[in-house]
């Protein structure tokens, strides 16, 4: 039942991730592979806020976690387009323009990850407080 769960989830995260590639794609143009790099950061932030919630605030069934962040935000973001692109950069002499795709994406990751945990954190913290004000 769990390949059910994951093929849902990698179906919306497929069909996700092309929908907004385009829609970026058309409004930021090619040069630079601002969707992928927009797309993976997204997903870096989905999945670390996720995560942090059902971890620290909501129980969810072990298979909507697989789905949403195996399933989902697996097929939502791409290493591997991310390699493919990074090549073509290089391979077409757009040193300068690789180097700041992987720096940004790297540093970016860590950042964007970091936000969803704080994010998720700062909300319980400021809840906590209510509920103690009371």
């Amino acid at each position: 039942m769990i390949y059910v769960y994951l093929g849902v989830g990698g179906t919306f995260g497929a069909i996700s991730r092309y929908s907004l590639g385009i829609w970026i794609g058309e409004r930021f143009g090619q040069a630079f592979p601002v969707h992928t790099l927009t797309i993976n950061l997204l997903g870096c932030f989905l999945l670390s806020l996720f995560y942090t919630l059902t971890t620290t605030r909501f129980l969810v069934h072990p298979h909507f976690r697989s789905s949403f962040g195996t399933g989902f935000v697996g097929s939502f973001t791409t290493f591997s387009t991310f390699s493919y692109e990074n090549v073509t950069l290089l391979q077409s002499a757009h040193y300068g323009l690789a180097l700041l795709y992987i720096v940004a994406s790297l540093l970016g990751g860590y950042l964007f990850t970091s936000l969803g945990i704080r994010w998720v954190t700062m909300r319980k913290a400021e809840s906590s407080k209510k509920v103690s004000k009371r």
